[in-house]
């Protein structure tokens, strides 16, 4: 796995990816908040600079695992977590492992619940064989993202920031999985897992939580946020209407002074 580092102490933010992004995604926060507070940002296993075996499983558990045994080699004293996407699930089963290491958490566009809710375009990408053909030939998964997934136009550089680790068929593998793996209820390794994660989400009902949440995402729309707001009633949250799935990209100066002063950094 490869991760960016930025500052020193056994006290660190740790910010988790999603698909089909990578470390890239956070590197505006990191630019703000390194000099504040130390700075972890995993590539998770077949995402951005990290490795991309191709006989993998490239399933929720082993990548929550994965994070687990980082976390672990660093030896922090006290994490803070910010997630997006499956950067959710897989942050959060990770930390809630060890709960009494966690901090504050910062909730961006994610789902650490099992729900049906699917839009016909995550449908598409997991159809048999053609999913592989347009995920991996295509690209059809992380190019239209950077159209799909912000209303504001990404720059011609940024668009091949997010798409540079993604740039041939072996390098799209976890592109691929991350969408066959959806946990879909019928009972697969990834539900279970699910299951086990959000179990454990009470336990954040003890934590301080912020919700940054961009409100014209077509994937974790405004019901997820919904269910967010039940299972952690207390979290302060904001719902940014214009904001797309990149939320970070749409509103990153607001979500930057908003975690700022969450984290006490202000």
């Amino acid at each position: 796995m490869s991760y960016l580092d930025e500052g020193h102490g056994d006290e660190a933010i740790v910010m988790l990816h999603g698909n089909p992004t990578w470390s890239f995604y956070y590197r505006n926060l990191v630019l703000g908040l390194r000099g504040k507070i130390r700075c972890i940002v995993p590539d998770h296993l077949g995402c951005g600079l990290s490795d991309k075996p191709q006989g993998f499983d490239y399933t929720l558990g082993e990548h929550t695992k994965n994070l687990r045994a980082l976390l672990d080699s660093l030896k922090l004293r006290k994490i803070h977590l910010i997630v997006h996407d499956w950067g959710g699930p897989i942050g959060l089963g990770a930390a809630l492992a060890k709960p009494e290491q966690l901090g504050r958490v910062v909730i961006l566009n994610t789902a650490s619940f099992a729900d049906a809710q699917l839009p016909w375009r995550i449908r598409l990408c997991r159809i048999p064989r053609l999913s592989e053909w347009l995920v991996r030939v295509l690209n059809g998964f992380a190019w239209p993202a950077t159209r799909m997934a912000v209303t504001k136009p990404l720059s011609p550089d940024v668009k091949r920031g997010f798409l540079f680790p993604y740039n041939n068929w072996a390098n799209r593998i976890a592109t691929h999985r991350f969408v066959q793996d959806i946990p879909m209820g019928k009972g697969s390794a990834s539900d279970l897992a699910l299951a086990e994660v959000e179990r454990k989400l009470v336990i954040l009902r003890d934590r301080p939580v912020r919700i940054l949440w961009g409100g014209q995402d077509f994937c974790f729309n405004r019901h997820y946020y919904n269910r967010w707001r039940v299972i952690l009633p207390g979290a302060n949250a904001d719902y940014f209407t214009e904001a797309g799935h990149y939320v970070l990209e749409d509103a990153g100066q607001e979500c930057l002074q908003q975690i700022q002063e969450f984290l006490n950094l202000a």
